[in-house]
C-alpha cells in the first residue's frame, strides 16, 4: 500500500513520463524552441507580464473515491469501537487536465498530440517506471528538493494495484465551468482519469492467532495410533445455540429501562459455569466495567446488580451488556453476544412537599442517581411541563429548580437525562398505575 505521498507521487511520475517522452522525440528540435513540462494550476502557468512559453502543463483538478475499492477491507474496528481490526485502504481516483501552451502557431496542438500519444502508449505505469521516476540516479547532477526526495518512500510502486491512465471526455459545458473556476484562459486540453491510488494507515491492529485444532482431541486414530482425532464441528439436532447466548435482557417490574440497585435478568442458554460475570460498555463515556453475577449458577439465567456505591462509574445512557463465564468442562472463558440496556436516572426523596413564596414561585432541589456528567442534557417534567435546572457544575447528583407561577397541586415528576426518563409507571399492577413520584406544590 501507498502512503499519503502517493497522490503527489502519481503527478511526479506523469510529469516525468511527459518530460522524457518529449526529450526522446526531440520535440524541442521539431518546434525550434525549448519545451518544458510543469505541474501547476492553470492560472499560474503564464507569467505576471502575460508572456507565454511553449510547454505542457499537468494539473490534478479533482480526487474522487474509487467505487471498486471503497468497501474493501471492512470493518476496521470491533463492535465496541475500541480495538482496530484492520487498516482498510483509502482508495482514490485522480482526475487530470493536460493542457498545451505555445508561443507560436501550432505549437500547442503538436505538444498536446505528443502528450496524448505518450499516455496512450503507457496506459499502465510499470513498477520500474515508477521507481525510476521517484528515485532518480544520483549522477543527474542536481540536488532534488526535499519534497521530491520524500516521494521516493511513498510506496506507489509497491501497492497491489497498478496505476492506469484512461482518457475521459468533458463536454463543452463542463469544460467551460472548470476553466471559469480556474480563472485562466482556455488552452487545448485533454482530460484523464488515473486509478487507483491505495493509501493505507500504519496504525497497529489486532491480529488473531492461528487455529491449533478443530475442537478437543478425543480419541486415537484407529488407522494410525500415533495420531488422534479432533472433535471438529459438533452437530446439534435442535435450534438451541450451542454456545452461551443471551436471548433477553429484562429489567425488574417489566420496565423498559434499568436502574441502580435493582436486579437485572439476562435470560438465555448455557449461562451456567464458573467465573460468571457481566460486562457493561458505554462508548460515549468510555465505560468498560465488569460486575460479578449475583445469582447462583443457572443455565438459563444470569442476574446482576449495579450497586449504589458504584454509581459514579455508570452514568445514565445506553450500554452494551454481555455475559462472560467458564463453561463446565472448559478452562477458557466465553463471552456471549451483546444486548442493549438503557440505564435511567432514579429520583430520591419523593414524594416531596414544596411551598410557594409570595410571588407564586416554587423553589426546590431534587437528588438522584447516578450522577449527571458533563455534556449530558437534563430537564425535569412536572406533569406535562418541562423545567430546566438552575446552573450547576458536573458531575452532580443534586439539581435546583425554580418554577414561576407554579400551579398548586400534586404533579408527577420524572427526570430526563439524554432523552432517558426515570420510570413513573408501575407495570406490575393490573391495570398499570403511576408510582408515587410526585411533587406537591402548595
Amino acid at each position: 500500500m501507498s502512503t499519503a505521498l502517493a497522490i503527489a507521487g502519481v503527478t511526479a511520475v506523469l510529469r516525468d513520463m511527459l518530460n522524457d517522452g518529449l526529450i526522446n522525440h526531440n520535440i524541442s528540435g521539431v518546434l525550434g524552441t525549448t519545451v518544458t513540462v510543469s505541474a501547476l494550476p492553470p492560472d499560474r502557468v503564464t507569467s505576471a507580464a502575460g508572456a507565454e512559453t511553449t510547454q505542457i502543463n499537468l494539473f490534478m483538478h479533482q480526487v474522487t473515491p474509487n467505487p471498486g475499492w471503497r468497501n474493501e477491507g471492512l470493518p476496521a474496528r470491533d463492535t465496541s469501537g475500541s480495538q482496530r481490526l484492520s487498516n482498510p485502504p483509502l482508495a482514490l481516483d485522480l482526475h487530470y487536465l493536460v493542457s498545451a501552451y505555445g508561443a507560436e502557431d501550432l505549437h500547442a496542438e503538436i505538444l498536446l498530440g505528443y502528450a496524448m500519444q505518450l499516455f496512450h502508449e503507457n496506459a499502465v505505469l510499470s513498477r520500474s517506471a515508477i521507481n525510476t521516476a521517484l528515485s532518480p540516479s544520483p549522477d543527474v547532477g542536481v540536488v532534488l528538493p526535499p519534497a521530491l526526495r520524500a516521494l521516493a518512500d511513498c510506496g506507489l510502486a509497491d501497492q497491489v494495484e497498478h496505476i492506469r491512465i484512461t482518457p475521459t471526455m468533458l463536454n463543452s459545458e463542463e469544460m467551460s465551468r472548470l476553466w471559469s473556476a480556474l480563472q485562466a484562459h482556455y488552452r487545448p486540453t485533454a482530460a484523464y482519469h488515473v486509478s487507483v491510488v491505495l493509501i493505507e494507515s500504519t496504525k497497529p491492529k489486532r491480529s488473531t492467532l492461528p487455529v491449533l485444532t478443530r475442537g478437543p482431541v478425543e480419541k486415537p486414530n484407529p488407522l494410525d495410533p500415533s495420531t488422534w482425532y479432533e472433535r471438529g464441528v459438533v452437530v446439534q439436532p435442535n435450534l438451541l445455540p450451542p454456545l452461551p447466548t443471551i436471548q433477553e435482557l429484562v429489567p425488574p417490574g417489566k420496565q423498559p429501562v434499568a436502574r441502580l440497585v435493582e436486579a437485572i435478568d439476562l435470560k438465555g442458554f448455557h449461562l451456567d459455569g464458573t467465573s460468571r460475570e457481566v460486562v457493561l460498555n458505554n462508548e460515549r463515556f468510555e465505560v468498560a466495567e465488569t460486575l460479578v453475577a449475583s445469582n447462583a449458577s443457572a443455565a438459563d439465567l444470569m442476574q446482576f446488580v449495579i450497586p449504589a456505591a458504584r454509581a459514579a462509574d455508570f452514568p445514565v445512557g445506553v450500554y452494551q451488556v454481555a455475559a462472560r463465564l467458564v463453561r463446565p468442562g472448559e478452562t477458557d472463558a466465553r463471552e456471549t453476544n451483546r444486548m442493549a440496556m438503557l440505564l435511567a436516572p432514579h429520583i430520591l426523596g419523593l414524594p416531596l412537599n414544596v411551598v410557594r413564596d409570595g410571588a407564586g414561585t416554587a423553589n426546590f432541589s431534587i437528588n438522584f442517581l447516578p450522577q449527571l456528567r458533563a455534556g449530558q442534557k437534563v430537564s425535569l417534567f412536572l406533569g406535562q411541563q418541562e423545567i430546566a435546572p438552575q446552573a450547576f457544575v458536573a458531575p452532580t447528583a443534586t439539581l435546583n429548580f425554580i418554577v414561576t407561577n407554579a400551579a398548586v397541586g400534586e404533579h408527577l415528576a420524572r427526570l430526563r437525562i439524554d432523552g432517558i426518563d426515570s420510570p413513573i409507571i408501575d407495570r406490575d399492577a393490573q391495570p398499570p398505575v403511576f408510582f408515587n413520584q410526585r411533587i406537591d406544590i402548595t
